[in-house]
C-alpha cells in the first residue's frame, strides 16, 4: 500500500514538473517572439506598410508578414525546426495570439516572406558590421538526405539546375548528397554574404560572384580557393586581396600570415553553431524552395542573435544566451 502511494506521489510530481517545464518553455517562446518582433519592426522601415505587411492586392492578413518572420526566427533560435512541434507548442497560446494562422498558411507565407527576411537581415548586418574590410570565406556541406537515398530524392526534379547532387567534403572525408553552403563573414563572425550551390560545384566558382558584393577589401580563404588566375581577376575587377595559404609543393612558397589563420577560424565557428543550435544538417523540406527558405531562416536567426547580444552588451558569439 505504501509502495503504491509512493509511486503515485512520484508520478504526480513528475506530471507537475512536466507541466511547469512546459509552461516555462511556453513563456519563453512568447517572450522571445516579442523580442524578435521588435527587432524586425525596427529594421523594416520602408519595406512593409503600417500593418507590417508587404503591399499586395486581396485580403489583408491579420497575422502580419513581420509576425510570420518573427515567429520563424524565434523557432529557429530555440532549435525548433519542426513545424509540427512548433504548432503543438502554440496550441496553449491561442488566447494570447487570436490571429495565429494555421500550419499550412505559415508554411506558405514563410516562403513568401523569405526575401523580406533576407532584406531585414542585411540591414542588421550593416548596423553591426558595416565598416568591415577584412572577411573570411569558406564552404560547408549541407545534406538533403542520406547518401543511399540520393538517387531516389525528387527535390528539384522540375528544375534540374536547382536540384541537389552528390559531392565530396575533403575536410570531413565524406561523400554526401545535397548542397554546399558558401559564406563570407567578418572578423566578428557576422555573415555578410552567403549562397547555396550544388555539392559538386568547386569552391573557386563562388569567387566569381564575390566582386559583385565586395570592393577594396581583404578576403581570407583556405587552400580550396587557391588560384592565381582568380586572385588576379578579383584584384583587377574589385581590388579584392584574396589571401590563401600556399601548398607545400608550390613554387615560390611562402608561409601564411599567422593572424590570418586565427581569423579564418571564425567562419568555422559559425558553421559549428549552425550545426549545433540551428540543426542545419537536419532537413524536413521536400522541395528545393522550402529548403532554401529554411537556410535563409537559419542564417537570419543567427544574425538576429548576434544583434541581440550586441545591444545587451554580451559577447557577440554567445548566441545560446542571446534570448536569456
Amino acid at each position: 500500500m505504501f509502495k503504491k502511494l509512493r509511486i503515485s506521489l512520484i508520478y504526480s510530481n513528475l506530471v507537475v514538473t512536466k507541466s511547469l517545464n512546459s509552461n516555462h518553455r511556453m513563456h519563453n517562446l512568447c517572450a522571445n517572439f516579442v523580442k524578435i518582433l521588435d527587432v524586425c519592426k525596427s529594421f523594416s522601415t520602408n519595406l512593409v506598410n503600417e500593418l507590417g505587411n508587404l503591399p499586395r492586392p486581396g485580403v489583408i492578413p491579420k497575422f502580419s508578414d513581420l509576425e510570420v518572420i518573427a515567429l520563424n526566427l524565434t523557432a529557429e533560435n530555440m532549435s525548433i525546426d519542426s513545424e509540427n512541434y512548433l504548432f503543438a507548442l502554440l496550441e496553449d497560446y491561442r488566447d494570447e495570439m487570436p490571429n495565429l494562422i494555421s500550419r499550412r498558411q505559415y508554411n506558405d507565407r514563410r516562403k513568401y516572406t523569405a526575401e523580406l527576411c533576407e532584406r531585414i537581415r542585411k540591414r542588421i548586418v550593416e548596423r553591426i558590421d558595416g565598416s568591415e574590410d577584412i572577411f573570411v570565406i569558406d564552404s560547408k556541406p549541407v545534406k538533403v538526405c542520406q547518401l543511399s537515398r540520393g538517387k531516389r530524392n525528387r527535390m528539384g526534379i522540375k528544375e534540374p539546375e536547382k536540384a541537389p547532387d552528390f559531392g565530396y567534403c575533403a575536410a570531413q572525408s565524406m561523400y554526401y548528397y545535397g548542397y554546399k553552403l558558401h559564406a563570407v563573414c567578418g572578423v566578428s563572425g557576422v555573415i555578410h554574404s552567403y549562397d547555396l550551390t550544388q555539392a559538386s560545384v568547386h569552391d573557386i566558382h563562388y569567387l566569381n560572384d564575390l566582386g559583385q558584393d565586395f570592393f577594396r577589401c581583404t578576403v581570407i580563404g583556405d587552400k580550396g580557393y587557391l588560384s592565381a588566375e582568380v586572385q588576379l581577376n578579383l584584384f583587377e575587377s574589385a581590388r579584392i586581396h584574396l589571401e590563401v595559404p600556399y601548398r607545400l609543393n608550390q613554387k615560390n612558397w611562402k608561409p601564411f600570415y599567422k593572424p590570418f589563420g586565427r581569423i579564418r577560424k571564425r567562419v568555422e565557428t559559425d558553421f559549428s553553431q549552425f550545426t549545433d543550435q540551428f540543426n542545419i544538417m537536419r532537413n524536413y523540406a521536400k522541395l528545393h524552395v522550402g529548403f532554401f527558405t529554411r537556410i535563409i531562416s537559419k542564417v537570419s536567426a543567427f544574425t538576429v542573435s548576434q544583434y541581440l547580444n550586441i545591444i545587451n552588451n554580451r559577447p557577440i558569439g554567445r548566441i545560446k544566451y542571446a534570448l536569456a
